[in-house]
């Protein structure tokens, strides 16, 4: 293994030459450094992390270091020292456990790089050393000159820092070798690279997606999960996001241009493969498609020309086309979702019961006609009123259609492994078409913080009746959870009156009661525009 400054050295020799300086100032300093005993090769073969040749030279002679108060136990002791992943294990080097080496790869003679985790910000990392081996070397030279041997105080900075990057950013990026190590990525995982450091230590600038701001939305659950993959090429942080909302914007996975005839396409090609899962119902001619009470853009039409309707076993049923009676809204719920005169197309009517039913549908954005985000809300009025709340499905149609297609490849391959019908794993893995599943939940805020944005939507969202809130899906997860009626500033005792969708759903504005948003005049509502109505053919009404 190569290290910063040290060449293609020999490590076994640095590691005998790391014993011989240790035992050295044990023997100079009897009252402050004392040396634990080492391991014999039998239980160290028996560890659950590789023990390389460099590695074994210390253990054999020594298991830790106490310096003054700091005490490093290079063994197992106590609780759980070890963290598993696909790549190897992680083995902490402290009691505490805040200072973690990977166990590399292959041949290689020692372990590394060793990652600290400060006490003072348990979401502070630094890359201390590229190997376990460099790490005591740099823990003999501080004991030498009399520094303290635990760097993570909070007045002591380190020298070199990189930032991390949204791991989809890497996973669609030109570096092959790390989107390998990466794979598809997702929303709430940054990366860090750590194949060609600054220097040591290397601080890792990063936040976690959370938010402890402004009270939080249930449980205050979050945690951060962090791993080395690759032998200690690449360190993974994951935001764990649970009961809190999110505190700043993700990246998605970018939609491909030819989405619709991709997403159709491969769903026929399930559809041919597992006809007892797939099935497709037949399209809709575009003489039909013109008389729809909705514009039908061409990316759609791609697809409801060649599908009218997905079932797929263990998922609800998509119905792209009309003609079902529950796709006549009820009028006191179009009223709230649809009653300000923007179009949507519903999709899937989702469970059973008057307060467990939702309504999964499209939102088509009314200046332009193009179909835009998929939404899923409480089908039922009430509900809806003392609860706002949504769940974002989807960037578009085609797209949920290719997010339904990696649901089924995805559990037609793990099925046998896992020993169960595809089926059972597609149930698991499309709770979110119902809200407040446990999704990531997307902060709202009063419309006024927007007062005088630059931003279009959000412009539009700040004219809305002071006491209103509003939520940007636009750099939210796929799928999150917006549920206004857990935001601090929407009192407990509001009841929603509409529901607003600017841009297609891009921005959700929730406006309620004019007896409980704090304000004497009544929500102002735009006329819908001429012609528009739901899939029912019912116009729609302004007011």
């Amino acid at each position: 293994m190569t290290y910063e400054g040290h060449g293609d050295r020999d490590v076994s020799a640095a590691a005998e030459a790391v014993v011989t300086a240790l035992r050295d100032l044990a023997g100079q300093r009897p009252g402050e450094i004392t040396l634990l005993d080492g391991f014999p090769d039998t239980e160290l073969d028996g560890w659950p992390v590789r023990v390389p040749e460099a590695v074994r030279v210390v253990l054999r002679a020594l298991g830790g270091v106490t310096a003054g108060r700091q005490r490093y136990a290079f063994g197992p002791s106590g609780r759980p020292r070890v963290r598993s992943t696909t790549e190897g294990a992680t083995w902490a080097l402290t009691p505490r456990g805040d200072v973690l080496t990977v166990a590399g790869g292959g041949t290689a003679p020692d372990w590394g790089p060793v990652l600290s985790v400060a006490r003072v910000d348990e979401y502070a990392f630094t890359v201390e050393a590229p190997g376990f081996v460099p790490w005591l070397e740099n823990l003999v030279r501080r004991l030498v000159e009399g520094t303290p041997p635990d760097r993570t105080g909070p007045f002591e900075a380190p020298p070199f820092t990189i930032a991390a990057v949204p791991s989809i950013e890497v996973a669609e990026g030109p570096d092959a070798e790390l989107a390998a190590l990466v794979g598809t990525g997702h929303s709430l995982v940054d990366v860090a690279d750590l194949r060609d450091l600054p220097g040591y230590p290397c601080a890792i600038s990063w936040e976690p997606y959370f938010t402890y701001d402004g009270g939080t939305a249930d449980t205050s659950g979050s945690d951060v999960d962090y791993r080395l993959v690759g032998g200690g090429r690449v360190l993974l942080l994951e935001s764990d996001v649970s009961g809190d909302f999110l505190g700043r914007p993700v990246r998605r996975h970018r939609i491909p241009d030819d989405a619709a005839a991709t997403a159709v396409s491969r769903l026929q090609a399930l559809a041919r493969r597992f006809p007892r899962l797939v099935t497709l119902a037949e399209g809709t001619a575009d003489a039909e498609l013109d008389q729809w009470p909705v514009p039908v853009p061409p990316d759609v039409r791609t697809v409801l020309r060649a599908i009218g309707e997905v079932r797929v076993a263990g998922m609800p049923a998509l119905r792209l086309m009309p003609g079902e009676p529950w796709q006549r809204v009820d009028a006191a719920l179009d009223r709230i979702i649809g009653g300000d005169g923007g179009p949507y197309w519903p999709l899937a009517r989702v469970g059973h019961g008057p307060r467990s039913v939702s309504l999964a549908h499209v939102r088509i954005d009314s200046a332009t006609g193009q179909w835009g985000y998929v939404v899923s809300v409480p089908g039922g009025a009430d509900a809806l009123r003392d609860e706002p709340e949504l769940v974002l499905l989807a960037e578009s149609l085609p797209a949920l259609l290719l997010t339904v297609v990696g649901v089924v490849e995805e559990a037609v391959r793990q099925a046998p492994a896992r020993g169960s019908d595809p089926a059972s794993l597609i149930i698991g893995a499309t709770r979110w078409f119902t809200p407040n599943t446990g999704e990531p939940w997307t902060m709202p805020v009063p419309v006024e913080e927007w007062a005088g944005s630059p931003d279009p939507l959000r412009a539009r969202a700040a004219a809305f009746p002071p006491g209103s809130h509003a939520a940007d899906l636009r750099d939210s997860p796929v799928p999150t959870d917006l549920c206004f009626y857990r935001a601090e500033s929407w009192r407990w005792h509001r009841t929603l009156d509409r529901l607003h969708f600017l841009g297609g759903g891009q921005v959700v504005v929730a406006v309620a009661e004019p007896d409980h948003q704090g304000c004497p005049f009544p929500v102002p509502v735009r006329p819908a525009p001429p012609g528009a109505a739901d899939v029912s053919g019912r116009p729609r009404r302004d007011g």
